[in-house]
């Protein structure tokens, strides 16, 4: 075996609870229930045990410093040939006289006392048996999309959904939904292996388009169709928001194209239903498909007014 003190890792000097310190946080991580069937980590966790078996015993501790015992705990040959203990020094060099074929663990656990063996099994088993946590697996996430409505995303909705493990689930979408929005589900998932938790199901939200609502960010756009008369003379026109239709003003002369604000009419932000975004309406003038001929002949005899093309750079 190596120097039992680098195989701790202390050094020469290291007190007797600075020892047993640096064996406990080495046996936790080499521990052959965290590393099941790894060859390599089940020497050295024999090698961490020797090492501390060894400088645990302040006997054998001296006489190792002074150079009677190796790192196994045998005697080392004289001039005047072997110590009395001869080859017997072996055996009680690895457990104080007791059993040399005792299992590592066991040899620890009586040598440390119920307090480490307590808490190597609250690391890795609580009580469970060797196999403990060790061996739990967390089940797998699932994964579904739900397709819900603009207007349902935009206002909030209930939906019932079937996962793919066959059980069914209210899931609340919340209002201001968008498109890859996830939802998680804990412990909805597929079961775990071994007593280990369930997963989550993932459900992510896909939102269809709307027929003339259009969404940007937290507001809401809509183009409003109105007649000539409407945008000459003004007047109180019906429009739509998400929320239902609401009377929308049209000032005296306004232009196609022109965009009215309606405040507090968008979607609401994520976790505050009360703060929302804008509803902006674009208008748009719509002549009749029969122009009277009274109208063109009004029309015809307006007086030329400013060329609208003027900073276009055509004349």
């Amino acid at each position: 075996m190596r120097d039992p003190y680098a195989v701790l890792g202390v050094k020469k000097d290291a007190s007797a609870e600075e020892i047993k310190s640096a064996f406990r946080r080495i046996a936790k991580r080499l521990h052959p229930d965290v590393n099941p069937g790894d060859k390599d980590v089940e020497r050295r966790f024999k090698e961490v045990n020797a090492a501390y078996d060894l400088l645990s015993d302040a006997d054998k501790r001296r006489r190792f410093d002074r150079g009677e015992i190796d790192a196994d705990g045998k005697e080392k040959m004289r001039a005047g040939g072997f110590h009395p203990g001869g080859f017997g020094g072996a055996a009680r060099g690895r457990a104080g006289g007791g059993d040399p074929f005792e299992s590592d663990f066991a040899r620890s656990s009586r040598r440390f006392g119920d307090d480490l063996f307590s808490e190597l099994f609250e690391t890795f088993g609580g009580g469970g048996g060797r196999r403990g946590k060790a061996n739990q697996q967390r089940g797998d996430d699932i994964r579904v999309t739900l397709s819900v409505g603009f207007l349902d995303a935009a206002r909030g909705v209930s939906k019932r959904i079937e996962l793919p493990t066959g059980r069914k689930v209210d899931v609340r979408v919340p209002a201001g939904s968008e498109t890859g929005q996830a939802l998680r589900l804990a412990g909805l998932g597929r079961e775990g292996a071994d007593g280990g938790k369930a997963g989550d199901a993932i459900v992510e939200i896909s939102v269809a388009e709307h027929g003339f609502f259009r969404r940007e960010g937290r507001d809401i756009w809509v183009d409003l169709p109105i007649t000539l008369k409407e945008a000459v003379t003004g007047a109180r026109v019906s429009t739509p928001t998400i929320d239902g239709p609401v009377m929308l003003t049209v000032p005296k002369g306004v232009n196609s194209g022109a965009v009215l604000r309606l405040r507090g009419k968008g979607v609401a932000k994520a976790g505050d239903a009360k703060t929302r975004g804008d509803q902006f309406v674009r208008l748009s003038i719509h002549l009749p498909k029969t122009m009277p001929e009274a109208l063109k002949k009004a029309i015809a005899e307006l007086p030329d007014a400013d060329d609208p093309r003027r900073d276009l750079g055509l004349t």
